[in-house]
């Protein structure tokens, strides 16, 4: 694909679709896909919340990735379930508290190999104090590097 044609984003339905077949019990959703970002949800459960009602750590690391490979789909313009997370880092920033989180990928950079991007995690309605940064690297499969 050239650098001047335009990539068809994948739905947010068409990338539930093949989580749900792929991942079955997965809490993270894609609730919305631009040209460089995607945002993901997480439905808190019972079994992520810790001491103090705090939403775990893992919980968080969890939302950040699959809204890094959500955003992978946009970046190449299909789904693609064979992206797989090659490093991801997370800094947590206060505690998160509440029945649901959110996570915004924002694209850094895209290769024929890889996907990098940085994102934001917070609790409910609350972007703006964000609970968790992290940046990540996603691989993209080999057939995709050569082709």
């Amino acid at each position: 694909m050239s650098s001047t044609e335009a990539l068809t984003l994948p739905s947010p339905d068409e990338i539930n679709e093949m989580a749900r077949e792929s991942f079955p019990g997965s809490p993270n959703t894609c609730l919305e896909l631009g040209e460089d970002y995607a945002v993901a949800e997480m439905i808190v459960t019972p079994d992520m919340i810790r001491p103090g009602g705090f939403v775990s750590g893992p919980g968080q690391f969890g939302l950040a990735d699959a809204a890094l490979w959500y955003l992978v789909f946009a970046a190449i313009g299909r789904v693609e379930p064979m992206a797989l997370t090659s490093e991801l880092s997370i800094r947590f920033l206060r505690p998160a508290v509440g029945d649901r989180m959110r996570a915004r990928a924002a694209l850094e950079a895209r290769s024929r190999r890889s996907v990098v991007g940085s994102v934001r995690v917070w609790a409910g309605d609350l972007e703006h104090r964000p609970t968790a940064v992290a940046q990540g690297t996603y691989a993209l499969p080999l057939e995709m590097a050569s082709g």
